[in-house]
């Protein structure tokens, strides 16, 4: 049966590999190959302008994270420090509320 199978496919693989050992005709008129233009003479490039991590649209999301814990940070140790002192007999609340002026 295999030598059934084999002589099936002998064609087959006959016509997508060639025999080893044979190789291509060479061309016997080869193409002339046109002059290549000289090229034209172009401007210096600009330099690109430096860019800094502020101007970049591309900013990693850890980074902003961060810095939204830092402020929520420090406006959390301003209400803790307005109500210590506000304990102790010291107003140091907000001059408006309201849009209004405050006076103490």
């Amino acid at each position: 049966m295999l030598h059934c199978i084999a002589r099936m496919l002998d064609p087959l693989l006959r016509l997508l590999w060639p025999p080893p050992g044979r190789h291509r005709q060479p061309c016997a008129h080869p193409l002339p190959v046109p002059p290549s233009p000289a090229p034209a003479p172009t401007a210096a490039p600009v330099p690109e302008p430096w860019f800094w991590g502020e101007n970049s649209p591309l900013v990693r999301p850890y980074l902003l994270a961060h810095e939204r814990r830092q402020a929520e940070a420090r406006r959390q140790r301003g209400r803790r420090r307005a109500l210590w002192l506000a304990v102790h007999g010291i107003d140091v609340g907000p001059r408006l509320i309201h849009g209004k002026e405050v006076t103490s």
